[in-house]
C-alpha cells in the first residue's frame, strides 16, 4: 500500500475502501471480483429450459424495454443465443402506444409468430397477470430483471438479484448486468468458447453506465472490461456511431458513454422506435448501419430541440405560478413547493423525464411530470426526478392505491393513473413531504460531497493522470470533488449558443488553471469580471484537443 499515492488513499477511503486487498483489487488493470452465475436463483432452471428449447428447435423471443440498458440487454443476449440456434428474435415494445413491461397484446403477437419462449430481459419481475396470460396461451417464460419485487411477483422462471430468496452477493447489476449472467451460465453449459463472452462485454459497458446503476463491486469489473472492448472498435455499428459523433474509440470513458453515447441509444426509443437501436449494435451490414446511425443521430437532434422547448414552458409555467404565489407567502414557507407537480397535456412523452430531471436541479426539488397516455386523456403517464434525500420510491408507494402500473427506484419513477385522481397525489406528496422537512430541515439543502482542498500548484498533470486510477466514474464512484480557495478570475469569455457558458483563468497565488463553467455564466458573471476572490468547486480533468492536451476544472460551483 506504501507505493499508492495517499492522495488516492485518501479519496478511496472517501469511497469506503480501506482493506488492503480492496485497494489493490479497486485500481486493477484486470479487477477479479465477479461471482458465479448460478448462485442466482433459477438460473440452472432456467439455462436447462433455454437448451432444451434450443436442442427441440423451437423459436425462442427475447423481450426487453426500449432504454439503453433494455436495448444492451436485448443485444447482448441476441448475440450470444445466435451462437447455439438461428430460430430467434426479439421484441422491443413501443414506449407510446405499449409503455414499459410485458403487455399481452405483444405476448399475443409473440405467440403467432411462432415462438413457444420468452425471455425478458430488464422488466417482468411483477407482470404476474401477463405471465399467467403466456402460460394460458401456451407460452413459457423465463423474466431476468434486476428492479425491485414490491409486488406479486411473476409465478415463472425468475432471475433477479433483488429476488428476497436469492444468494447472489451483489444485487445491483443493471437489467444487462443480468442477461450477462445469463449469457456466462448458457457459455459454461453449453460450452462456447470465452471469446463469446468477451465481444459483449461492450454491450455491458453501455447499459450498465446507462441506467446509471453503482459502478462498484462486479459492475465495475465488468463495466472496466468492457470499456476496454468499446475501445478496441470491434462492433461495428457502435465504431461507426462514434465516427459519427466525433468520438475516437480509444479515448472513449464512462463519461462519453454517459453524455454522448447513451443519449443516442435512448432517443431512439425516445423518439421513435428503440429497435433501430438494436439493430445498430447486432449488424454486421454497413448500409444497414449507416441507415441506423442516421436514424439514432436525426431522433437525438429531434429530442434535444423538442427537450429544450418542454424545459421552457415548464420554466414559465412555473415562474409564472410563483408570481401569482409572492404576494401571500413568505419567503421562510418553504412547503409551499416541497415537490413540483405538472401536468404538460402537449409534451411529448419520450422527453418528460429528462425535463423532469433538469427542473429538479434547477430548483432542488423532486418533480413530476405528467401526460396524457396514448389518445385516452382520462389516463395519464407521470414520470419523475428527485433530490439526494428524498427516496422517490418510498415516496410514491404511499400513493400505490392511487395508480394502475408504478415502479422505480430511490431517484426515478414512472407511473400510470386516471386523471382524477392527480389533486389527490398532489396533496398526499405535498402532506408527506412537508412531515419530512419538519423532521429534518436539510431535507432539500444541495448537499456537495467535497474530497479535498487543493491549491492549484497541486493539479499537475501527474495529479490528473492519478485521478485516472479511479475510473470509471458513474453512481456512487463519482469524479472527485475539489475546493480550490481563494481564487480570482482572469481572460473571462461567454461561449455557447446563447452565451449560458464561461470560460476563464482561474489563479491562486501558487498557481492558474483553465476553467469551464456550465449554464451558470449569467449567474456569476459579474462576480468573475470584479477581480473578487472566491472559492472554486470542480472536478479536474484532462483535456485533449488537435494533439495537445492540458489540464481543466469543471465547475460545479462557484462559493462567494
Amino acid at each position: 500500500m506504501n507505493e499508492i499515492n495517499p492522495i488516492i488513499i485518501e479519496l478511496l477511503r472517501k469511497r469506503g475502501i480501506t482493506d488492503e486487498a480492496d485497494i489493490q483489487e479497486y485500481l486493477s488493470e484486470k479487477p477479479q471480483k465477479t461471482y458465479n452465475p448460478f448462485l442466482l436463483a433459477d438460473m440452472e432452471a432456467g439455462v436447462d429450459l433455454i437448451l432444451s428449447k434450443i436442442k427441440d428447435g423451437e423459436q425462442i423471443c427475447i423481450y426487453g424495454d426500449y432504454d439503453a440498458d433494455g436495448i444492451t440487454a436485448v443485444s447482448l443476449l441476441y448475440q450470444v443465443l445466435s451462437e447455439l440456434t438461428e430460430k430467434l428474435s426479439y421484441y422491443i415494445p413501443s414506449r407510446f402506444d405499449e409503455g414499459y413491461g410485458l403487455n399481452t397484446d405483444a405476448i399475443q403477437t409473440i405467440k403467432k409468430s411462432g415462438a413457444g419462449l420468452i425471455i425478458t430481459v430488464d422488466c417482468g419481475s411483477v407482470s404476474y397477470e401477463e405471465v399467467e396470460y403466456a402460460k394460458d396461451i401456451g407460452m413459457e417464460m423465463i423474466v431476468t430483471d434486476h428492479h425491485s419485487i414490491t409486488n406479486r411477483r411473476a409465478d415463472c422462471i425468475l432471475i433477479n438479484p433483488k429476488r428476497p430468496d436469492c444468494p447472489y452477493p451483489f444485487k445491483h447489476l443493471a437489467g444487462v448486468g443480468v442477461a450477462f449472467k445469463l449469457a456466462q451460465a448458457l457459455q459454461q453449459k453449453s460450452g462456447l468458447p470465452k471469446s463469446v463472452l468477451t465481444r459483449v462485454l461492450d454491450l455491458v459497458a453501455l447499459g450498465t453506465i446507462g441506467d446509471v446503476v453503482p459502478l462498484t463491486n462486479e459492475n465495475r469489473t465488468m463495466v472496466k472490461f468492457g470499456i476496454r472492448v468499446v475501445q478496441s472498435a470491434m462492433r461495428p455499428g457502435l465504431k461507426r456511431l462514434l465516427q459519427c459523433i466525433s468520438l475516437a474509440p480509444e479515448k472513449v470513458s464512462s463519461e462519453n458513454i454517459a453524455f454522448a453515447v447513451v443519449p443516442h441509444l435512448n432517443a431512439a426509443g425516445r423518439m421513435k422506435n428503440a429497435g433501430v437501436a438494436a439493430e445498430l449494435l447486432l449488424s454486421q451490414n454497413q448500409e444497414e448501419i449507416e441507415h441506423c446511425v442516421q436514424t439514432l443521430i436525426d431522433s437525438n437532434r429531434t429530442r434535444k430541440t423538442v427537450q429544450e422547448q418542454t424545459y421552457r414552458q415548464c420554466i414559465e409555467v412555473l415562474e409564472d405560478e410563483r408570481r401569482k404565489k409572492v404576494d401571500t407567502l413568505k419567503d421562510a414557507d418553504k412547503s409551499a413547493e416541497n415537490a413540483i407537480l405538472l401536468y404538460l397535456p402537449s409534451a411529448h412523452e419520450g422527453i418528460t423525464g429528462i425535463v423532469a430531471g433538469k427542473i429538479r436541479e434547477k430548483y432542488g426539488r423532486p418533480t413530476l411530470i405528467v401526460t396524457p397516455s396514448g389518445e385516452s386523456d382520462t389516463i395519464l403517464k407521470g414520470t419523475g426526478r428527485s433530490v439526494e434525500k428524498v427516496n422517490l420510491y418510498e415516496l410514491l408507494k404511499n400513493c400505490e392505491d392511487l395508480f394502475l402500473k408504478f415502479g422505480g427506484h430511490a431517484g426515478a419513477c414512472g407511473f400510470l393513473m386516471e386523471k382524477e385522481n392527480l389533486p389527490v397525489l398532489r396533496q398526499r406528496i405535498e402532506g408527506k413531504l412537508t412531515e419530512m422537512f419538519e423532521e429534518d430541515n436539510t431535507l432539500f439543502d444541495l448537499e456537495q460531497h467535497i474530497d479535498m482542498e487543493l491549491s492549484l500548484s497541486m493539479i499537475t498533470e501527474e495529479f490528473a493522470e492519478l485521478i485516472g486510477l479511479l475510473e470509471p466514474f458513474g453512481s456512487e464512484n463519482p469524479k472527485p470533488l475539489f475546493r480550490v480557495a481563494n481564487t480570482k478570475a482572469s481572460f473571462v469569455s461567454r461561449m455557447g449558443t446563447e452565451q449560458q457558458h464561461a470560460r476563464f483563468t482561474a489563479e491562486d497565488g501558487s498557481g492558474r488553471i483553465q476553467c469551464v463553467l456550465f449554464h451558470k455564466a449569467a449567474e456569476y458573471m459579474d462576480l468573475l469580471l470584479s477581480g473578487r476572490r472566491f472559492n472554486a468547486v470542480g472536478t479536474v480533468e484532462m483535456q485533449y484537443w488537435n494533439g495537445n492536451r492540458r489540464i481543466q476544472m469543471i465547475l460545479s460551483n462557484i462559493e462567494k
